[in-house]
C-alpha cells in the first residue's frame, strides 16, 4: 500500500465538482445539471506507478472545525458536514467555471479561507486550481495564460483546466495533484512543486 489521501473538491454551484469527480471514477457524465444534494464522500483505491492509495474525495463544502474522521465505507457516503475540516484536508481541488468571473472569485475566497484556517506549523496543503468547461472556450471571460500567471505566481497554487463533459485532462489532474501531495514534504515552492508534477505517470482506478 502506498497511503492514504484526503482531497476536497470545492467551487461555485454548477461549476462541475460532482461532474468531474464522477469522469474520474465511473467515466459517466450526467447531461442535466442537478444540484449535488449535500456533501458527498468517495473512497477509490489508485494505482499511482506501481503503489495503490486509499483516496478520500470529499464533493461539497467543508467545516472549518475540527471533526471527526468519516467512518469507512463505500465509494460513496453521506458525511454530516462536521465530519471532516479544511485542517484534515491533504489537497484542494478548487473549480471554477472559465466562462463565470463570479466561479473564479469564488475559488480566490476558498483560497484565502483555506490559508487561514490552516494551523500554525502544519504543512501547507497542495491547492491544484481547475478551469472546468474547457469545451465552451469560445465564451471564456479571460486569456488562459493571464489566469494562469495569477494563479501560480501571485497565488501559489497549481493550474489546470479541463473538460469534464469530454473527459479531457480529468485524470491528468488527480494524478497530478496526488503526486504533488506526496513530495509535499520536500523543500520547494508548493507552486512549483505541482508544476513540476506534470511530467507523465501511470494513475489508473482499482
Amino acid at each position: 500500500m502506498g497511503g492514504s489521501l484526503r482531497v476536497a473538491v470545492l467551487g461555485a454551484p454548477g461549476v462541475g465538482k460532482t461532474a468531474i469527480i464522477r469522469q474520474f471514477l465511473f467515466g459517466d457524465y450526467p447531461e442535466r445539471h442537478r444540484p449535488t444534494d449535500g456533501p458527498r464522500l468517495y473512497r477509490p483505491a489508485v494505482l499511482l506507478d506501481g503503489a495503490v492509495y486509499d483516496l478520500s474525495i470529499r464533493d461539497g463544502d467543508l467545516s472549518i472545525r475540527d471533526g471527526h474522521s468519516p467512518s469507512p465505507g463505500d465509494r460513496e457516503e453521506s458525511p454530516d458536514s462536521k465530519d471532516w475540516s479544511l485542517q484534515d484536508t491533504d489537497a484542494f481541488v478548487l473549480v471554477y467555471d472559465i466562462c463565470s468571473p463570479d466561479s473564479f472569485d469564488y475559488v480566490k475566497v476558498l483560497r484565502q479561507r483555506i490559508a487561514e484556517n490552516r494551523p500554525a506549523g502544519a504543512p501547507e496543503a497542495p491547492i491544484l486550481v481547475v478551469g472546468n468547461k474547457r469545451d465552451r472556450q469560445r465564451l471564456r471571460f479571460g486569456p488562459r495564460r493571464a489566469l494562469a500567471a495569477l494563479v501560480r505566481r501571485g497565488w501559489r497554487c497549481g493550474y489546470l483546466e479541463c473538460s469534464a463533459k469530454y473527459n479531457w485532462h480529468v485524470l491528468r489532474l488527480f494524478r497530478e495533484l496526488l503526486r504533488c501531495a506526496l513530495v509535499r514534504a520536500r523543500p520547494a515552492h508548493p507552486a512549483l512543486r505541482l508544476q513540476g508534477a506534470l511530467h507523465p505517470a501511470r494513475c489508473s482506478l482499482m
